[in-house]
């Protein structure tokens, strides 16, 4: 059955961003198809919409899925068709980091967080483009959002692997958005840079297991809600790119332009993530 209202995907929605991202649009009317892991904060998560703000004629629904599976993809398209029957919104916010060195990370821990970062995305998107494309039910493209970060554009100390994923990310939608130009999709990359969130308390060590130690951070650490703010009005102008962070921007280009520089000021800055005496 096909919905009235748009209908928004987002990913990673049971915390965090993601849920204040739910939040907002479910106060801008869309209907959402929530999706995350964790199967009882999901479905508090459902039940406070249902609660709160949410108009009669507004459809919730819930998936908690282990989006690494092949078969989450499927489940979520399924319940798109058949509960939704249409696709305006796409957010891929759900993630992972790790605080470790590159040398001391084990190849399974970086293949975690290159295949959620990165290859979910992808192949999310991919199987959501005709439902995103398709003009039955409406006159504007439909929307995919990126949650990428600044560490996709410049090295980050004791992030290797998080930062090969989110310059990934930003490849190959870059390009994607290139080469469909020509067809209507509108696709909006979010460069954040340290928020308030969950991802770095969940933060893997070099071994998989929770990383303990203290991060290091560069500029100031925003809040969900100035985030979500700032992504709504960036996909309400249909904007391409969001650099929410000025500051962190600017030090994208320094990096280009005096690598070596940069680097060493990274170096200094991060210097408790370097020290090998410190706790794992």
């Amino acid at each position: 059955m096909m919905s009235s209202n748009a209908v928004a995907l987002i990913t990673g929605a049971a915390n965090g961003l993601g849920w204040g991202l739910a939040q907002h649009y479910a106060r801008q009317g869309y209907d959402l198809l929530l999706v995350d892991r964790d199967q009882m904060t999901l479905e508090s998560r459902l039940q406070h919409l249902q609660q709160h703000g949410c108009a009669a004629d507004q459809r919730l629904a819930g998936l908690a899925v282990d989006l690494t599976d092949n078969q989450a993809t499927k489940q979520i398209l399924q319940t798109l068709r058949q509960t939704f029957g249409r696709l305006d919104v796409l957010m891929n916010n759900a993630g992972i980091t790790h605080r470790s060195l590159a040398d001391e990370t084990e190849i399974a821990v970086t293949e975690r967080v290159m295949t959620l970062d990165f290859m979910v995305p992808v192949r999310l998107t991919q199987q959501c483009l005709p439902l995103l494309e398709s003009q039955q039910h409406r006159q504007t493209p439909g929307t995919v959002i990126n949650i990428g970060s600044m560490a996709g554009w410049l090295p980050v100390m004791g992030r290797s692997g998080y930062c090969a994923a989110k310059g990934a990310l930003h490849q190959y939608f870059e390009t994607l958005r290139a080469e469909t130009a020509h067809r209507p999709l509108h696709i909006l990359m979010v460069y954040p840079s340290f928020l308030a969130t969950d991802i770095e308390r969940n933060a893997l060590s070099g071994t998989g297991q929770p990383a303990k130690h203290q991060r290091s951070t560069i500029g100031s650490i925003h809040s969900v809600d100035w985030m979500v703010q700032r992504i709504a009005d960036a996909h309400r102008k249909r904007q391409d790119r969001l650099f929410p962070n000025r500051s962190i921007a600017l030090a994208a280009l320094f990096y280009r332009v005096m690598p070596s520089l940069f680097i060493r000021l990274m170096r200094r800055k991060f210097r408790s993530e370097l020290n090998p005496e410190r706790t794992a």
